[in-house]
């Protein structure tokens, strides 16, 4: 359990981290955020309590193929944004677009016989 703990201190702090930033240096804060620390946390701690290098390799290549369909988010929400849609729907709209391009993404990605 107290692995559990430290596990959720160490995520907290970095996402503190990131929305104090933003409100000094959005640019820094995006930068910081769009480091791939989770998945290097994440992996880190499979390691650790597994210790399964074909399970940490197929999360890592799981992880590459689901980073894609998130991109086209950070792109659309600002466009809703700067075109007067205001926060919470441009939020709505941007995850229910993603999740359809996680979708087609695991569709499409079953095709090429690759199994997310």
């Amino acid at each position: 359990m107290l692995q559990a703990i430290i596990k959720a201190a160490i995520s907290g702090v970095l996402i503190l981290a990131v929305s104090e930033t933003a409100k000094r240096n959005p640019a820094v804060a995006a930068l910081v955020a769009s480091l791939p620390l989770i998945s290097i946390m994440a992996v880190i701690w499979l390691w650790r309590d597994t210790g399964d290098e074909v399970r940490i390799a197929d999360h890592m290549e799981a992880t590459f193929f689901y980073v894609l369909p998130s991109l086209p988010m950070f792109l659309a929400m600002p466009a809703m944004l700067r075109g007067g849609i205001t926060f919470w729907p441009s939020l709505g709209l941007s995850v229910i677009f993603t999740v359809a391009l996680y979708a087609a993404t695991v569709f499409i990605a079953a095709r090429f016989g690759i199994r997310l």
